[in-house]
């Protein structure tokens, strides 16, 4: 019996200009956890490992969200203020102010209630219908 031997390489993961340039710019477009490895060229586990290693992998994908949002956010606050777009502002007050339009009801009641006469029109309802079945005595 003979033992061949391998040669084993294990890979070298570092935080490369390439990777972490891959990095920032899947997650300028919002892509998050596997998704966004895949989108830059690595494993989920190796993203992972790699993220535990290298302080800048964590910073490179923080930074590549927060350019992401904030070109979104400049779009959408230049269509409601350049274009005037009412849907957009208010969208806007929704997401980013915590606004809500008020929601109030008025009702004005000029009749007076009578239970009474509430009471005679349910029995005259009853009455009108025909209510068929077998009564059984439980003790």
């Amino acid at each position: 019996m003979s033992f061949i031997t391998l040669t084993h390489e294990p890979l070298q993961l570092q935080a490369t200009e390439q990777r972490l340039t891959a990095l920032y710019d899947a997650a300028r477009k919002g892509l998050k956890g596997d998704v966004l490895a895949f989108a830059a060229g690595m494993k989920p586990s190796d993203f992972r490992r790699l993220a535990q290693v290298d302080p800048l992998v964590e910073l490179a994908v923080e930074k590549g969200a927060a350019d992401g949002e904030l070109e979104l956010a400049t779009t959408l606050y230049e269509a409601a203020v350049t274009y005037k777009d009412p849907k957009v502002a208010l969208d806007l007050l929704k997401h980013t102010r915590g606004w809500v339009a008020k929601q109030q009801i008025d009702v004005e009641v000029n009749d007076k209630i009578s239970v009474l006469k509430a009471l005679e029109l349910a029995n005259a309802r009853v009455d009108t219908l025909t209510i068929e079945g077998t009564a059984v005595a439980v003790d």
